[in-house]
């Protein structure tokens, strides 16, 4: 196999781990692995990733998990045989055999005699101890190669005492205290623990499945005029796609022709279908309810938005969180700290008491209550429901640890333009100080020829329908933040915020007497001015804008109050109109005026203050403060930019999903501490119990099996809590 590129990272199936110390023993040898630079294993996924060098094959890697006692099998060649059914045989075949060794203890309860003989018990009980249980041998035996213990070691070394003591009684012919049904009693339990655990976990995979499941397979592709069905991962860039009436969209593209409703709920958690219509972008899996739609494709299916949506949700899942390299840590040593304690719970018994069965029975009953799986299982699972749900509300989180920094949130910072308001300014008002209003529309109309800036296109478009013409310039220039500047022969133009206008000399007065007449309404103004001489620049108009609230800013603001979170607005705005806003909105601070590259500084300053800190943009110029933010949250319908640094990723621009995203993040966070609670709680309430003789090792196996699958149950209860 070549060698991966250059600090390259990739994933990999495991097979063999039982518990959280598994964890921690495979990233022991993997990060010994001469050029492997990290290295994370996630038991609920069984799944494995590292970032490697140049020199340093897949082969190694899989070398080094192996070395551990485990098998690595690359994500593609992993087999499609379902575990779970597996599981659920064997447990079956197994409680058959086990249910005949118990039926004495049962028919004690209603004064029968049903024991087997023993010839019959020896036999049911061997095939259950070495042919169901060999797992856990085999586990057993591949940690100790590797120095170290698992929760395989712990029913390996606790059945067979339990299994051994009967073979030892029937030797010196105390038939009567047998214990081949506690044996194989705690296997077939441990077997339904695993077996319950998996299909458990299985449901916390179920985002990642509808999202692989509607991948569209066929695409109509159109070429010189002529229709053909072509596989949908084929598509480059450029095709041309038909998209039919209840079809999906085989490809991220914009539409060329046609309109209809396409339902893009699973991608971007958005209920109701969105009208589309020429030079609207749709989404590949997507689903066209009604009409005939051509597209041109704009990615391919590497590069798509599904794919992207995989990827991140994928990457959230298998990333740690710091409480679950905490409880790594402590599963490492763990399991040699319950055998010392098995060890000390047998000679105790032993020595102090003389009875020596009940020694053994009490040592069984440490090392099977102790297995550290629901250690190990807490936090992933939690992670995966979270993620998982809040993808399928058009919500991508980036990893773990954004999970838990938006947790702790103590201010929202909102941009205004796109992400609480519309996005989508028009002119209100224009007013000529000087000249005609007219004559002023078309020096601004040939000022913004060529400008993407939403205000530009607000003002070309208002241009274009009274049908002003465009004065040409000369030169044009683009002011960063400011506006900009045209060059004619009779001299310069400019066009934009006040900042602008103080610096090429206009009296702060004047613009202050504009700004308090006109910010009532809180548009947006932009200023025009021009030069008369080469040292004199005069004021000479006003264009207002008006750009709409998004309806549901105002109930985002106020639940995020509920929340006990605190709003600021930030935005290039005056004082005066963004002060309007934040009135309607509710915000409780106002940062106007702020240049694009600043936006990050009022950011520190919060933080300065003790704060965490979300930032919620759109734009590019809103990269810097989604960066040196606690939390960058990104709308979709901003720049790649933003989202690629942003933590959170909204497929809706929606001020609501701000909300729920930090409402899952509360409340994985809340089942991540309940469930490392219960799986501390039950070890560090079984292990006395059983150490003092307490706990019957049937009991503790039982006990084992339930903390495992609890907690797997308790992350999955997150799917019914209340989010909106």
């Amino acid at each position: 196999m070549k060698p991966l590129t250059d600090h390259q990272s990739f994933e990999f199936k495991i097979e063999g781990m039982s518990c959280a110390s598994c964890v921690r023993r495979i990233e022991k040898a993997l990060l010994a692995t001469d050029g492997v630079s990290s290295a994370s294993v996630n038991f609920a996924t069984e799944t494995g990733k590292v970032e490697v060098g140049a020199d340093t094959s897949q082969d190694t890697i899989y070398a080094a998990v192996k070395n551990a006692g485990y098998q690595a099998i690359a994500m593609e060649d992993a087999s499609s045989v379902n575990a779970t059914n597996q599981g659920g045989r064997s447990f079956i075949l197994s409680g058959m055999l086990t249910i005949p060794l118990m039926l004495p203890m049962v028919g004690e309860w209603f004064g029968f005699n049903w024991l087997l003989p023993i010839g019959l018990q020896l036999m049911l009980a061997s095939i259950v101890q070495f042919y169901f249980g060999f797992r856990f041998y085999r586990g057993a035996y591949a940690a100790l190669k590797a120095r170290s213990g698992n929760m395989d070691s712990l029913v390996a070394l606790g059945t067979s005492a339990a299994y051994g003591l009967s073979i030892y009684n029937i030797l010196i012919g105390h038939a009567g205290h047998l214990y081949f049904e506690s044996s194989s009693v705690i296997i077939t339990l441990v077997i339904l623990g695993k077996w319950m655990e998996a299909r458990a976990k299985n449901q916390t995979t179920n985002a990642i499945r509808a999202l692989q499941d509607i991948r569209p397979e066929n695409a109509n592709l159109v070429e010189n005029g002529i229709e053909k069905i072509v596989p949908a991962n084929t598509l480059q860039i450029d095709n041309i796609i038909l998209i039919k009436a209840g079809e999906r969209v085989a490809a991220d593209g914009v539409i060329l022709s046609g309109n209809g409703y396409i339902n893009e709920a699973l991608i971007t958690g958005e209920s109701l279908p969105v009208e589309k219509q020429e030079g609207d972008k749709v989404i590949g899996g997507s689903i066209n309810i009604d009409g005939l739609l051509t597209a041109k494709v704009t990615s391919s299916n590497a590069e798509s938005t599904l794919a992207k949506i995989i990827h991140l949700v994928e990457s959230a899942q298998a990333k740690k969180s710091p409480l679950q390299k905490l409880a790594d840590r402590i599963s490492a040593v763990f399991v040699p700290v319950v055998l010392v304690i098995a060890l000390v719970t047998l000679l105790a018994w032993g020595f102090v008491t003389g009875d020596w069965t009940q020694a053994i029975i009490s040592a069984v009953a440490v090392l099977v209550i102790a297995c550290p799986c629901a250690l190990g299982l807490a936090t992933p699972t939690a992670i995966m429901v979270g993620t998982g749900l809040a993808a399928k509300r058009g919500i991508l989180i980036k990893d773990a640890e954004i999970l838990e920094s938006t947790e702790h949130v103590d201010v929202v910072a909102f941009d205004k333009t796109g992400t609480l308001t519309e996005g989508k300014p028009r002119v209100e008002q224009i007013d000529a100080f000087v000249g005609e209003e007219k004559q002023l529309l078309g020096y601004l109309k040939g000022l913004q020829q060529g400008s993407e800036h939403p205000l530009a296109k607000a003002l070309l478009d208002h241009a274009t329908k009274e049908s002003i013409f465009a004065e040409r310039f000369e030169l044009i220039h683009t002011l960063p933040g400011l506006g900009m500047r045209g060059q004619l022969e009779e001299g310069n133009y400019w066009f934009g915020n006040k900042r602008l206008m103080l610096n090429v000399g206009i009296e702060a007065s004047l613009l202050e007497d504009y700004s308090e007449k006109f910010a009532i309404k809180g548009n947006t103004l932009s200023w025009v001015a021009r030069q008369i001489t080469p040292n004199t620049i005069e004021l000479c108009g006003l264009v207002q804008f008006q750009d709409t609230l998004k309806s549901s800013a105002i109930e985002a603001v106020s639940r995020l109050h509920e929340l006990g979170i605190q709003t600021c607005l930030l935005t290039g705005d005056t004082q005066d109109s963004a002060d309007v806003i934040a009135a309607k909105l509710g915000i409780d601070f106002v940062r106007a005026e702020v240049m694009p590259e600043h936006k990050a500084d009022v950011v520190s300053q919060f933080q300065l203050e003790g704060k965490k800190v979300a930032m919620v943009g759109d734009g590019i110029n809103d990269t810097p403060a989604l960066a040196t933010a606690n939390v960058g949250i990104a709308m979709e319908a901003g720049t790649d930019v933003a989202m690629q640094t942003a933590g959170i990723t909204l497929m809706q621009s929606d001020p609501l999903r701000v909300v729920e995203a930090i409402t899952i993040a509360k409340k994985t966070q809340q089942k991540i501490r309940q469930n490392l609670f219960w799986a501390f709680i039950y070890n560090l309430v079984g292990i006395p119990l059983a150490a003092f003789g307490l706990l019957n090792p049937m009991v503790a196996g039982a006990i084992m099996a339930v903390s495992s699958v609890s907690v797997v149950l308790n992350a999955l209860l997150l799917k019914l809590d209340k989010i909106t």
